[in-house]
This record gives structure tokens, sequence and C-alpha cells, in this order.
């Protein structure tokens, strides 16, 4: 018998009982002539495997008669045992008991081998997929009947089989409300979480970004569903994340201050009549003191609180303004050098008291561990230890670091009111109706309940006064009023409504529904119309929250949920309404009206809605009433696709002169670096022949600084070849400029397209080209160095006036209406120099639109088309742009030689010892490492590396649903617009290309610069 047969048979002789075997004669038929061979080792090591295997010996008669038994089956069967082939004689007689006995511990042997289970699945599962049932694992009578034993024993063995304790804590201990919460505040000591993070959690993707834990974007898909509330329903975000700074003090020492942090060619100031009352809210932007319009802080929204007497002069103002948590740092610091806030105020004077009660260490050994499988009764009398209170703010901050600073010289007291307060923003035209039936309007005190009993005394003495209930009253009914109204945009933009609200969480409803409009109401009121014309009368924006004890009684005085449900489940008839009386939270909340799309001509005011102000420890119990009228909540990418529809800049990743803005690049493109490398080079774009220099940042002051140099050549080249250069038009340029900043003027001037992309030369050697290429961008790179030194720094065009003259001069026109109207110059080369003198290196924040098919993305070049692309484009009206030729990888040759360097290093590696390797292998320091598909070193001449001059880049892109065709927003230079502007005709003024990074097709986009 040959091996694989011996461990066949072997393997099945390994489930036979011990006093059971087969001689090898058994299978001698079918071995024929090799089986004889063999029969010998065979019988020898079967006997080897059968005296291993018995755990006993048989007596000798017991050998004889099995012996015998062997001879008489094997006549009967016609096969001879033996190499002889010699038949053996049948056994004369046998003892009935010494055969009995083998034969019973064959039995018994067979019987166990039987019952014990194989593998270790349950009696249901080694039926036929076909013949499984869910409930077989629970009822055995789904089982066939021959199986109903084998079930009923496994069920019964697995209800008595204890379960060891685990030394880890139950779920339900794990959830208990201390833990939890101890739980919860120690993961906010390295992010700030929001009051909403819990209900975020579970719905949103969230990320850690400026210190806090904020939501991304819902879970499930949302986008449409999104655009489609904020344009006809409601959409509703937590901004609470925006930091508050305070300014108290005399109104002309503050405006005195703030006044050199801004400037009124950017729009309306701190000192604003409307604002200045406490009516409307203010928005503009902030510089350094004195240095408009360059080192700009961030954009910011101000609120100054309503003068108790109007003509009072001398009454202390209370400002408080609104800003991105990335520029809280800067702007305060700023402040404080303006106001001469110096002297830190003590904390325990100003700072309410930590809303966080540590738990004592000596209630944790209650979990011990012959205590695990007990219950655990909660005990209610008063010497229970007190319960761990969830922290409410910021948890990361030091109590003993100070929130406020005085000035001694001017008395402005200035303080961080960040995570002090709660801000809700709904935007939608159905923002009415939600606020409108989520809200109540405060009940008066009447007197007849016992004051001393209610905790809200600040509410029982403003009952006191007739001047404070009328003004209440005047309050309520402008609130009701807002239901009559279809949308926010018909309001006055900022206006400001104070107004004292009952606890939204009594007059919940039992079940979600959508808040709709009744126009019919008030559809002929006379306080309907004057609201929509005046706004919100300046006394009716007076709020309680302003006053910080008020705030504080508030929040301390909250009922808990826990309470507010423990009496609605003591009420007589469920379901009814909760009457608190007097024991019921009245709290202050200010409502401002945020506008919608602003800019253009289109879709005016779209994205408007309304901004909530809430005391701190109160935004859940408004955040779930706000859900059960119908809205859909967005994170941070609905805040950015609000912002890209109403064609506004995002905070900060839109404010390139910032230095927040710069941070937020900086990050950014070192996640899409990371991203980048993650990928193979095969499956992922190869920048360098797409032509892309930076395809992961905007080089914005490379860009301008480029532009300012190509400009600067063209004056010197057209000076020197045209002596009379009176007598013709003159491109234009920027005077008084020293020739040291020119670079590269016959590259600049008159070049043809073939000489512009050096990239696509192959006919040299790729060592020549790479050498040439680097030669060129440390040129560049040092002429750059050269005209930052001596021209000014990088900043974004905000002068109204300007804008709006390069917004005329951006849109298509006839010779006809080229006439200056309203005081604005016709485009002159007069005219250009008058800008670029202030704004030598300026950036314009630009809208885009595409003429056909294409939707931009982030990061996408614009560019300024050639004369033979606009003819082609007047001539064929189906031509969707010109296509960049692919360019040359100058650094595939270093790339190569990189690796051949490194399987030189491992091949000495192996011949040298290890550490003489690795010193031979490390990389010089300094020396950056090539990655494939990304132009490494310094960049070169950006506006002429590819066919077309680039003008600008993108930075929010998409298709836009609003209009049906893909819109952008970007910012482009100063410098090469007012060129482009001035070198195309009236009826194709305002035309650029664009194209993605990823791509070589242009396509024709209108641009048009927004005020």
């Amino acid at each position: 018998m040959s091996n694989a047969k011996e461990r066949k048979h072997a393997k099945k002789m390994r489930n036979q009982p011990t006093s059971v075997t087969l001689s090898s004669g058994f299978v001698s038929d079918r071995g024929g002539k090799h089986q004889t061979q063999k029969q010998d080792l065979h019988s020898g090591a079967s006997q080897q495997w059968q005296i291993k295997m018995s755990p006993h010996v048989l007596p000798e008669s017991d050998v004889n008669e099995q012996s015998s038994s062997k001879t008489m089956f094997k006549k009967k069967g016609g096969w001879k045992a033996g190499p002889e082939g010699a038949s053996q004689e049948i056994p004369k007689y046998i003892t009935a008991s010494t055969f009995a006995q083998a034969r019973a511990a064959e039995i018994s042997a067979m019987l166990k081998a039987v019952a014990q289970k194989s593998s270790n699945s349950l009696v249901f599962q080694t039926l036929p997929r076909h013949m499984r049932r869910r409930a077989m694992s629970h009822n055995v009578k789904r089982l066939p009947r021959r199986l109903h034993e084998m079930a009923k024993k496994e069920a019964e063995k697995a209800a008595h089989q204890k379960k060891e304790h685990s030394k880890n804590k139950c779920h339900k201990a794990r959830r208990c409300h201390i833990n939890r919460t101890l739980e919860f505040n120690r993961r906010q000591k390295k992010n700030i979480w929001l009051e909403t993070h819990i209900w975020h959690a579970k719905r949103f993707h969230m990320v850690k970004k400026w210190g806090y834990c904020l939501g991304e974007r819902p879970t499930s898909k949302s986008h449409r569903a999104c655009y489609r509330a904020m344009t006809s329903l409601c959409l509703l975000q937590d901004l609470s994340y925006y930091c508050c700074l305070e300014l108290k003090g005399k109104e002309e020492e503050i405006l005195n201050a703030l006044s050199q942090m801004c400037s009124t060619d950017t729009g309306l100031t701190f000192a604003a009549v409307h604002c200045l009352s406490g009516k409307r809210q203010g928005s503009l932007v902030l510089y350094r003191a004195n240095k408009y319009p360059r080192e700009m802080l961030g954009p910011v929204t101000f609120i100054w609180k309503p003068k108790k007497t109007p003509g009072d002069t001398s009454e202390d103002r209370q400002l408080w303004i609104w800003l991105h948590p990335s520029l809280k740092l800067a702007v305060l610091e700023e402040m404080k050098a303006l106001c001469q806030c110096s002297e830190p105020v003590n904390p325990s004077v100003c700072v309410p008291e930590p809303l966080l009660t540590a738990a004592p260490e000596e209630s944790q050994p209650e979990l011990a561990d012959d205590r695990i499988g007990k219950k655990r009764k909660r005990r209610d009398d008063g010497e229970s230890a007190k319960r761990t209170k969830k922290t409410i703010g910021d948890g990361t901050r030091d109590p003993r670091q100070p929130r406020s600073w005085v000035s001694a010289a001017t008395g402005i007291v200035i303080s961080d009111l960040t995570m002090e307060m709660n801000r809700f923003r709904l935007i939608g035209p159905l923002s009415h109706c939600i606020l409108t039936s989520a809200l109540r309007a405060a009940p008066l005190h009447t007197g007849e309940e016992d004051a001393e009993e209610t905790p809200h005394h600040w509410w029982s003495d403003t009952c006191k006064s007739s001047d404070s209930v009328l003004l209440h009253q005047r309050q309520e009914a402008v609130f009701q009023l807002l239901g009559g109204i279809s949308s926010p945009a018909e309001i006055p933009a900022g206006s400001i409504l104070g107004l004292t609200v009952r606890d939204p969480r009594v007059s919940l409803p039992p079940q979600r529904s959508r808040a709709l409009p009744h126009p019919d109401r008030y559809q002929d009121n006379e306080h309907v119309r004057q609201l929509l014309l005046e706004g919100v009368p300046a006394e009716c924006a007076h709020s309680f929250i302003w006053n910080r004890d008020v705030c504080r009684s508030v929040t301390e005085n909250k009922i808990s949920d826990q309470d507010l449900n423990r009496m609605r489940s003591e009420l007589l008839v469920p379901g009814s309404q909760l009457v608190l009386g007097p024991h019921e939270s009245k709290i202050p909340i200010l409502l401002i009206q945020q506008p919608g799309k602003m800019t253009g001509k289109d879709r005016l005011g779209w994205g408007s809605g309304w901004d909530v102000l809430l005391p701190k420890a109160w935004g859940m119990a408004f955040w779930i009433p706000f859900i059960y009228q119908g809205v859909r909540v967005g994170g941070l990418k609905e805040a950015t696709v609000h912002s890209q529809y109403r064609r506004s800049p995002n905070i900060p990743g839109d404010f390139p002169d910032c230095p927040a803005g710069a941070l937020f690049a900086e990050d950014q493109a070192k996640d899409l670096l990371e991203n980048y490398k993650r990928r193979p080079p095969a499956k992922r774009p190869n920048y360098v022949k797409l032509g892309t220099l930076a395809p992961f940042r905007c080089p914005w002051e490379q860009l301008t600084q480029d532009w300012e140099s190509r400009v600067q050549a063209q004056e010197s080249a057209t000076i020197a070849s045209m002596p009379c250069a009176q007598d013709h038009p003159r491109p234009l340029g920027v005077p008084c400029v020293a020739e040291e900043v020119i670079c590269q003027p016959s590259n600049e001037a008159g070049i043809s397209e073939n000489q512009r992309t050096r990239p696509e030369v192959t006919g040299c050697p790729a060592q020549a080209a790479t050498e040439m290429v680097l030669e060129l961008s440390a040129g560049e790179n040092h002429a750059t160095a050269t005209a930052t030194t001596a021209g000014g720094q990088l900043c974004v065009l905000r002068s109204r006036k300007l804008l709006r003259q390069l917004s005329t001069w951006c849109g298509p026109s006839s010779e006809a209406r080229r006439a200056p109207r309203g005081g604005q110059q016709e485009l002159t080369r007069k005219a250009c120099l008058s800008i670029l003198d202030d704004f030598p290196r300026a950036l314009v924040w630009v809208s885009l639109s595409l003429l056909r098919k294409g939707s931009p993305e982030p990061r996408t070049m614009i560019c300024v088309p050639t004369k033979e692309d606009l003819l082609q484009l007047s001539q064929d009206q189906c031509f969707h742009g010109p296509r960049e030729s692919r360019h040359s990888d100058p650094f595939k040759s270093l790339i190569l030689k990189e690796k051949e360097k490194k399987k030189m290093e491992k091949r000495q590696n192996r011949e040298h010892t290890v550490s003489e390797g690795l010193a031979a292998g490390a990389p010089p320091a300094g020396q950056e490492a090539l990655i494939q598909g990304l132009w490494s070193g310094p960049l070169p001449g950006l506006t002429s590396h590819c066919s077309r001059v680039l003008l600008g880049f993108v930075t929010q892109g998409d298709f836009s649903m609003a209009v049906g065709c893909g819109e952008a927003l970007g910012f482009v230079s100063v410098t090469g617009l007012l060129e482009m502007l001035s070198s195309q005709s009236a009826a194709s003024r305002g035309l650029v290309l664009l194209r993605p990074p990823t791509s070589l097709q242009y396509r024709f986009a209108r641009i048009a610069v927004e005020v």
C-alpha cells in the first residue's frame, strides 16, 4: 500500500474503538502485486498503532477468539489473509463470559464515539441550510423530531451555565449618571463641547477645529435637502462656537479706540447711527491700528446695547463684538493695546462660579467586586453624595485665568464672553413661523403669588414697573407680527428684537410637525406695513440678556429635564398642559435678523433668517422645540454652501490677507498633501504634466508679485521700443519703478504661446531640461524676493467706491454705454493707474459663472483668454474652450536617480555593516524629498507657466442648484484684471477661462465683481 493510502487508512482508523482493528489484508485485493510487497511493513505499522491506541491488553483467550472470528469472516468473504494465502481454522468453542466482556467494551466505545460531538456547532446548525429556520434557536419544536431531545439538553445546559462576571463595569453601570457625566467632563478638557454636542455626535460627522468639537456634515445624504430648506423651508445651525468680546465704558472713549481699526472706505463703522442706537446689527472688517488697507485682522459683527435715555451722552455703553474663534486672539490683543486694558480683573469678582462640581473620590468604592452583580438602589436622603454637574461652557479654560481687563486711563473694561451664551441661526422663509410656534412670551407676574417662594425675583421686580410691563407687551406684539411676514428678507437688515419668553419645554408638542405661515391674519394690518418699512423700534431692542446677574440667575434656577418629566408623569390627565405657575423659568433672548444675499441683482434676500441669542445652559431646551417644528439641521459644510450661494466670503478660508486665513490654507494644504501621498503614483494625477504648479494651495503673494513684474517689464519694453510713446497707446503699467525689479522682459512682453510653455519642450535631454527649469525657478524666486522688499504687502481691495468702479467695467457694454454715469470714470489708463498707485499688490473678490457645461472646484485656475479664443467663441457658439498641451516632467530623471541611489545603498548595506550603511544612506540636511507628480523647489513664474496667462484662483466652486450651471468664487489680481479689461473689446469684456487642477480643458466663464 502506498504512503497516501496508509495515511488514509490511519485517518479512517483514528475514530474506531480501541479494541477493534482491521488487518491490512482487508484491502489486499485492491493492492495487487504492489500491495503484497509492502504488506509486512503495513502489518507492523498497524500493530504498533494498535499497541499505542489500546488502553488495556486483552487476555490470550480473547485474542484467540478474535483470530477465529476473523478467520471465519475471511472465509465467508472469500479473501485470503497473509502473503501465502493460507486460511485459518474456526475455533471449536468460545467462552461466553469472555466473549461478552470483549463485545461490551466494543459496544461502549462505539456508543461513546457516536454520542461525542465532533464540533462546537449546535444541533440546528448541523442541519442542511435549506432546512434551517431562524426560530430553531429558541423553539425546539421547529427542529425535526429526532433532534428534539438533543436540543432540549443543549437548552438546559445553556440555561444553567453561569457566566463569569466581567471585571469591567456593566453597560448600565457605565451609563450611570455620575460616571457618564465625569467621563464627559474629562473629555471636554481638550476640546470645547457645545451644549448640543451629544445630539450632533449621534447624527453628524464630527471634526475638531479651532479648539471645538463641531458637526461637519450629517451622516445621511442631505445636500439637496439642506438647499431646499434654505430656499423654501428652514435650516437650523448652532453657532455657539463664535466668540463674543464685550466692551464697557464711555461711548466716546470706545469709539476713539475702535475707529483706528476700521475705515469708512469699506462701509459703515462702529459709529453708524442705526447701530449706535442699538436697533440694528452692524458688520465690518477690522485692521491693525492705522494699517488700512493692509494687515487685516478679520470680519466681525457688533451690537450696541440700547440706551436707557436716548439723549444721555454720559451713560456707560456696552458693546458686543462677535467674531470667528480663529480671529479672537489677534483681535483681543489689538483691542487691549488700543484701549490700554492691561490690568486683569480678579476672576472671583467678574467670573461666575464654575458649574462643574467634582465628585468625591470616596464615592467610587461602591463599585466593589462583591457588589458587581447586585442592584444598587439610589438613596434619596439628603446625606447622599452630590451629583456631578456637567461642564457648561468652556471646559478647557483655567478658572484662574482672567477673562476681563480694565484700563485705568480710559476706564474701558474688555471681557471675554466666549461660551457664555448660545447662538442659533435659523435660515429660510419659514424662520418666522418656527420662532412664533416654538416660543411664547412670558406671562406677567400678577403679584398674587408669593414672591419669596419663586426663584425668579428679577422678573417679579420687572413686573412691578409699569414702563417695563408696557415695553414687554409692545415687544410681544411685534413678535406676534412676525408670523404674518412671509420672509425675513422683507424686514430691514440687522433688525434686533429683545424678548422674554417662557420655558419652551413646557409647550413642547407631542409629536414633530411642520410650522406653516398664516399671512391671511395680518394681510391688511397697518402695523405689519410699518414694521416692514421702519423695522423694529429702538426701544423694543432692549433685553435682559445684557445683564450678567439675570443670566446667571436664569442659568442656575433652570428646572432639570428629569424634574420636568416627573411633573408630567404626575398629571391627572396624561398629555395635558403642564402648569408651573410662578416657578416656571423666564428666559431673556435676543433676536437678530440676518440679511441674505445682498450682492448682485439676482436672488436678492436669499438665505436670510434670524439669530437667537440665549443664556448659558439653555441650548438643548430651545434646540429640541425648534426640531419639533420641522427644521433641518446643518453643519459646517452647510454653512459653507450658504455663504457660497450668497456669494460672500467664508471665514477664514476666503481671507488670504488675514493671519487666520493663511494658517487655514497651510493646514488644508498639509491635509491634501498627505491624502495625495497615500495613493500610488499610478492612481493619482501628475500635476507637473498637467501644468499645475500649486494644486493644494493658492500662492497669492507670488501671483501679485508676478503681475507687478510682468507689467513693469511690458512698460520698460514699450518705452525702449517706441521713442514716440505719446502718439501711441501704451500698455498698462506702474510708474516710478526701479529697473532692478524688472525680471525677464523678453518672456513677459512679446512672448508667443510656444515659448510660454517651456515644459513642453522634449527635444533636449532630460538632464538639460531639469537644470534649465531649476535655474529659471531660482532666478525668478530671487526677483520675487527683491520685489517683495521694494513693493507693498498683499491686501484685498475692499473699498466700496473702487469695487463699484470695477463692477461697472467688468460687465459687457457697447461703445454707446461707455459714458461715465453717477460719478464713475471710463476705463482709461489714467483711471487704472490711480487704482494701482494705492493698491499695487491687491486681490479682488470676484464671482464667476460658466457659460456652458463644467463644474469648477477649489483651486481652479482663472486665466486670461487670448484674442484667438475670443474670436473662435464668437464664430462658434458650441466652442467650449481651448485645451492645454501636456507638459513634460523635468523631475522624472531626478526621481529615477534617487531610486537607483536607494538600490545601491541597499546593496551596500548587505555588504557592509548596518551602521555603516545607515550613515551612507542618510540624505543631506535641508534637502527635500522629490514627490512624483508635484513640483519640487521654488515655483517658477505663475503667470507664464502655461499657454494662458494666470489671473487668479477659485476658493469656492460647485454646480449651483439656484442657476443650473457651474458657479465659482475666488480672487484675481487687480493689476491683471485691469490689464485684461483694457485689452478686451467692449462686447467680450469680462470673459475668462477656468481650468481645474486635474484637467487640461479650459472653459469660458463670465467674471463679476460683487459689491
